[in-house]
């Protein structure tokens, strides 16, 4: 299935601010809609909307990520999510089944875009370079995450920890880390010619990138290192990288 049709069935995003930004989530709203239709080719309404569609989705994914990270799962509401971002519960629910959903969304939504770019990169370029590049523009932050950024670095870890910890939330990672892994073994196939269904290699970089993103994760979130996801995760790339040489 190509990642555009994965990222459809999950769901979230709005808040951008602008200079002259009025804080309320409707115009917030049509703010982030208005951005993506800056940057779209003109190609009529259709691209609009499904731009206004990812926006919403990103949107919604990371306020369910925020919140929860705040306050802790059970203490979060469908209706604050909806709030957050300024649309209705029913339009939430027309995007996400579940706040775990939601949550695991941005996770997912991240893996995607990392194997879509690996795909797109240059293609002359080392491998784990370019895994290394496409995985560290995922940490880059996004308008959602500028208008409502994380708390001091050690509240957010805290948090973070907390939310990880919830079983429900639990089932949803995995689910995603699959779809996600799938998805980059495919795009490290045409970048290396091999055959996902029948080579290793792309299988198994795909499982060691995702694993390293996740140890990384843990370690960040723990607090042991005091080092930040941007120090932690190309680190932990190279430790896999020097293991499994390009073919």
């Amino acid at each position: 299935m190509p990642i555009e049709g994965l990222s459809a069935r999950w769901s979230g995003h709005c808040l951008i601010q602008s200079e002259l930004a009025d804080p309320r989530p409707e115009n917030c709203v049509m703010r982030i809609i208005a951005r993506h239709a800056v940057s779209a080719n003109v190609n009529g309404m259709s691209g609009l909307r499904e731009r206004k569609k990812e926006a919403t989705r990103a949107a919604l994914s990371w306020a369910a990520v925020w919140l929860t990270a705040e306050r802790g799962l059970s203490a979060v509401k469908v209706e604050d999510i909806a709030a957050a971002v300024g649309v209705s519960p029913r339009t939430y629910n027309n995007y996400f089944s579940s706040k775990a959903e939601a949550i695991a969304f941005r996770y997912l939504e991240r893996s995607l875009r990392l194997a879509a770019e690996l795909r797109h990169g240059p293609p002359g370029e080392p491998l784990w370079e370019a895994i290394t590049r496409a995985a560290l523009r995922q940490l880059e932050p996004g308008p959602e995450v500028e208008h409502m950024p994380p708390q001091e670095p050690d509240e957010w870890a805290a948090g973070l920890r907390v939310m990880l910890a919830e079983p429900a939330l639990e089932a949803e990672m995995l689910r995603a880390s699959k779809i996600a892994e799938r998805e980059l073994a495919a795009a490290i196939a045409d970048r290396t010619g091999t055959d996902p269904g029948s080579d290793l290699y792309p299988r198994l970089v795909a499982a060691s990138v995702m694993a390293a993103n996740n140890v990384a994760l843990e370690l960040f979130v723990q607090g042991g290192t005091g080092e930040p996801m941007e120090v932690l995760l190309p680190r932990a790339l190279r430790m896999v990288a020097t293991g499994l040489p390009t073919p």
